[in-house]
């Protein structure tokens, strides 16, 4: 394991270069990333570069055995370049230029950008390509599906629907654009989202391509800079940093021609006060891993207190620097990048508190760093092992996207039921993949594929076979609804799984914020939210019944024998418990080992290779925890992991 940190150098008088550097080398650091935001130092005019104090950062690293990743600086030209051509700004969803005193502003599209973007990377890759210092090379940050609504954009918008439909009556059809008079007579009357309008407001299934087109853009956005990167620097591997932005891309096909996931992990420093809320980010992690099912990096990870475009937010706890950071190896990382080494002392982000405060006195997160470097030190038996998974969570960009445009009741989204079956699993002592719904489905023995609200023929044809051959699938609410063009399918729900499931929704209740009894068949109670399907079972045998409401008495949730495996549908949105019961009878049924009793948020997940497993116990919460593992008492405190050959 290495553990790393951002640093900015421009940002810094030289003076400090030298000492932060020996500091760094002291503490244990192995990695820093640099150079994501600093164009204007590499050229602060256009045509004249000055990449004399980048020569110089790194081979101070060099000197000190610091291996460096650098950053393509695309995300934020230089003024000069925007002064020039305006045209390369976004343009908003009111048709207006966004302002350029932050950062990612640039058009993904527009030629001038383009041009001079494709300059700043050719320069840097044949300067920096076989530098031995350099490993890695970081394309941009944190790019977003563009959705960007300028001229240019609207022409590739219009140029992806001609390749994908071919004809405007094809896309008549594939819109249902005879509701409200919307159908299209020429090309030219398409346009994208403009306006104030709640996006539920416009056509889903233009809007579901829009997002598409905006993911595919970024994606060609960044197989640009790859080939630039790789033609002057071959054997470097390439990446991008991900987070949970507004405007999501697919993941999965963003890091197809990369050689590892990048993730910005910034867990919460305040534990909620509701036992329900789902804030691990072992969630997070374990979808970062599965985007390529291998292991990846942080390239930002929690250093201090967040504040930029919100208040300050609280200062981490003790135990959560190295905590998390111990975490996220657990799941599979294999490098972890802190940001950042100092907080900024100008800017936006001044108060997005770094390992070392305004002070620069080394305090007591520095400190815990500083175990952390330690401890990574200790950790050479990891090397070489990675995360195997009888378990699979189904994740689609589609789904997600589909869920923004049409929310479907109070306080529904996409995410929870991903999210709580996680958990289940995860507190059993199970290690779980979050899976692209086109990835490969052999390794696995138990699928979760909560609310497929989008349908896909071949990802509905493959859960069928899977369930034949003996599979487990577990299906919710919410599935079957739309066909692949986001129009509804008129048939029962779950339409497209019906048969699998052996019960059908004879009604459904969107009910929010409101909540409904529920009673397992052992006559345990529990309670359910957001949203109740009414189930007629026909093959299927009740679970979980309604206990409250008009449909007292109907089934919630229900397992069925499909050939030679096992279906269950659950119709509500249930409190932890619910999934925690579902989770172990799956497993019980797969002939799946467990762990039972564990407290909840303590989270168990093995590393296997070598010919040896490692696990990883994390207390992840703010109490201490006292349980019983393997016949032994375990008593951690919060926020410890445990590592146990």
């Amino acid at each position: 394991m290495r553990i790393g940190v951002d640093y900015y150098p421009e940002h810094w008088d030289r003076s400090l270069w030298i000492p932060d550097a020996n500091l760094m080398k002291k503490t244990g650091v192995k990695v820093v990333r640099i150079g994501e935001f600093a164009w204007s130092r590499m050229e602060p005019e256009e045509g004249r570069f000055t990449f004399e104090w980048l020569d110089e950062i790194i081979e101070i690293f060099a000197e000190r055995g610091i291996d460096v990743v650098l950053c393509t600086p695309t995300s934020c030209p230089p003024l000069w370049l925007y002064e020039a051509f305006p045209e390369a700004v976004q343009t908003g969803r009111d048709g207006r230029k966004i302002a350029t005193g932050i950062r990612g502003h640039r058009c993904y599209n527009n030629r001038d950008f383009l041009r001079y973007a494709r300059r700043i990377i050719d320069r840097m890759t044949a300067r920096y390509g076989q530098n031995p210092a350099v490993i890695a090379w970081q394309i941009d940050n944190e790019l977003e599906a563009n959705f960007c609504f300028c001229e240019t954009c609207i022409g590739e918008f219009r140029k992806w629907l001609k390749e994908k439909y071919g004809t405007i009556d094809a896309i008549n059809r594939a819109y249902g654009n005879n509701v409200w008079s919307g159908e299209y007579s020429s090309w030219d009357q398409i346009l994208p989202p403009y306006g104030s309008y709640p996006h539920a407001w416009l056509n889903p299934s233009f809007m579901l391509d829009f997002n598409r087109y905006a993911s595919d853009n970024m994606i060609q956005y960044v197989k640009m800079q790859t080939e630039i990167i790789r033609k002057n620097s071959p054997g470097r591997q390439v990446t991008t940093n991900v987070w949970f932005c507004e405007n999501m891309p697919d993941f999965y096909r963003t890091f197809e021609g990369l050689d590892f996931v990048s993730y910005d992990n910034y867990p919460t420093t305040k534990i909620p006060a509701d036992p329900e809320e789902c804030y691990s980010h072992g969630f997070h992690l374990d979808l970062m891993r599965g985007i390529k099912q291998q292991n990846f990096w942080i390239m930002e990870e929690l250093s201090g207190g967040k504040g930029c475009w919100a208040p300050m937010s609280e200062m981490p706890q003790p135990g959560m620097i190295k905590g998390y950071s111990l975490q996220a190896l657990a799941h599979g990382a294999d490098t972890v990048v802190h940001f950042r080494w100092r907080s900024a002392v100008s800017g936006a982000e001044m108060f997005w508190h770094g390992l070392l405060d305004h002070s620069n006195v080394p305090g007591r997160r520095f400190l815990e760093f500083e175990d952390l470097c330690a401890t990574a030190e200790t950790l050479d038996a990891i090397d070489g092992t990675e995360i195997i998974s009888d378990i699979a969570i189904l994740y689609s960009s589609d789904n997600e996207y589909s869920f923004k445009i049409q929310p479907q009741t109070r306080g529904m989204y996409y995410m929870e039921q991903l999210q709580r079956f996680h958990q289940a699993f995860t507190n059993h002592g199970k290690n779980v993949d979050i899976i692209d719904h086109h990835a490969s489905f052999a390794s696995y023995r138990i699928l979760v594929v909560p609310q497929m609200y989008i349908t896909d023929p071949d990802t509905v044809a493959r859960l069928h076979r899977f369930a034949a051959e003996g599979g487990i699938v577990i299906l919710t609410n919410r599935s079957g609804v739309k066909d692949e063009n986001n129009k509804c399918i008129m048939e029962q729900l779950p339409t497209v799984y019906r048969d699998m499931t052996g019960a059908y929704v004879e009604e459904y209740n969107p009910i929010g914020d409101g909540t409904v009894s529920l009673k397992f068949a052992d006559g345990e109670a529990c309670t359910g939210r957001q949203w109740c399907d009414i189930l007629c079972a026909q093959t299927a045998e009740p679970v979980v019944f309604y206990d409250s409401r008009f449909y007292q008495g109907k089934p919630a949730v229900t397992v069925n024998a499909y050939e030679k495996g096992t279906v269950y549908y659950v119709g509500t949105v249930g409190e932890q418990k619910l999934y925690n019961r579902l989770a172990k009878d799956a497993l019980t049924r797969a002939n799946v080992p467990f762990l039972d009793g564990l407290p909840a948020h303590v989270e168990v997940t093995t590393r296997s290779g070598n010919g040896r497993e490692i696990q990883f116990i994390f207390n992840n919460c703010e109490q201490e925890q006292r349980f019983e593992l393997d016949g032994t008492e375990i008593v951690m405190e919060p926020f410890e992991m445990k590592i146990r050959n």
